[in-house]
């Protein structure tokens, strides 16, 4: 299962969420997100556990609590949605 994780503070790196989430269980992966032209943090990640039963606690034990001193919120990742594409006209 994949969790969100929101609220990050901007100073959150993959390697501090990863070892914050391994005090739950071993993590496969741990990716705080970027803006591409900035390089900063845009405040969230995803983290993928190695099974359900720890992602699962994970969220109970993690939701609401602090993370490099910010409250974060940890859920089940949802799908992305498919946007449609960037601009362009629809006329052809």
């Amino acid at each position: 299962m994949k969790l969100y994780v929101g609220n990050l503070n901007y100073d959150t790196t993959d390697a501090s969420l990863r070892q914050a989430f391994e005090a739950i269980g071993p993590v496969e992966t741990a990716d705080v997100i970027t803006d591409r032209d900035t390089g900063r943090s845009r405040g969230f990640g995803f983290v993928q556990m190695a099974n359900d039963a720890d992602s699962q606690k994970a969220i109970e034990e993690l939701n609401d609590t602090a993370i490099d001193g910010r409250n974060v919120t940890v859920a089940e990742a949802r799908p992305r949605r498919d946007s449609g594409g960037r601009g362009g006209s629809s006329r052809w």
